[in-house]
C-alpha cells in the first residue's frame, strides 16, 4: 500500500475554495462610493478612496433600495480581470446581504477582487475569502425555513401572553 506523496496530503478538497483572487493582480484599484439622502456627505466616502489609492471612482447619489445605479453599473462595465474594486463599506455597494454576495460572486468569476475599507474585507487574501464565505452561509441561513420558524415561535409565544392577559 502506498501512502500520498506531501503534495497530495496538503492539497485541500476545493482548491480554489480559500486561493486569493484574482490569481493575477494588476494592482489597479477602482472605487465606488454611494450615498442615498441629501444629509450624507460624499466627500468622506471619496476621501477613503482617494486614500486607498484608487485609480477611477465612480459615484452614486441614490438610494441603495433602488436598482438602477448608473454609476455601480458604469463602475462594473469598467472593471476588467486582475483590478480590484474598493467601496467604503459593505452598506454603501449592496443593497442586502443577498444582493452584496451576488455582486462579489460575479465580480469573483470575472476574476476581479473585492475590498470593503470600513470592514477591512480583502476577497483577494485567503482570509478575505474565508470572511466572505461566513457571510454567504450566514446569507442562507438567515432565509432558510428554519430560521423562519424561530421568528414564528416568537409570533406564537407573543400571542400566548396577550391570551393570558
Amino acid at each position: 500500500m502506498s501512502s500520498p506523496s506531501s503534495s497530495e496530503a496538503l492539497e485541500p478538497a476545493e482548491p480554489g475554495l480559500l486561493v486569493a483572487e484574482p490569481l493575477v493582480r494588476t494592482e489597479i484599484k477602482i472605487g465606488y462610493a454611494r450615498v442615498s439622502t441629501s444629509g450624507q456627505k460624499l466627500e468622506r466616502q471619496l476621501d477613503a478612496l482617494t486614500a486607498a489609492r484608487c485609480r477611477k471612482i465612480f459615484a452614486d447619489k441614490k438610494s441603495g433600495k433602488n436598482a438602477l445605479r448608473p454609476e455601480l453599473k458604469a463602475c462594473h462595465a469598467f472593471l476588467d480581470p486582475g483590478d480590484t474594486l474598493v467601496v467604503p463599506s459593505l452598506d454603501r455597494y449592496g443593497r442586502s446581504l443577498q444582493d452584496l454576495i451576488n455582486m462579489v460572486a460575479e465580480l469573483r468569476e470575472r476574476g476581479i477582487g473585492f475590498t470593503s475599507l470600513h470592514e477591512n474585507l480583502d476577497t483577494t487574501t485567503p482570509g478575505g475569502r474565508l470572511v466572505f464565505h461566513v457571510f454567504a452561509a450566514l446569507a442562507v441561513i438567515s432565509s432558510s425555513p428554519i430560521m423562519q420558524g424561530c421568528d414564528l415561535g416568537g409570533q406564537v409565544k407573543d400571542g400566548v401572553s396577550d391570551l393570558a392577559a
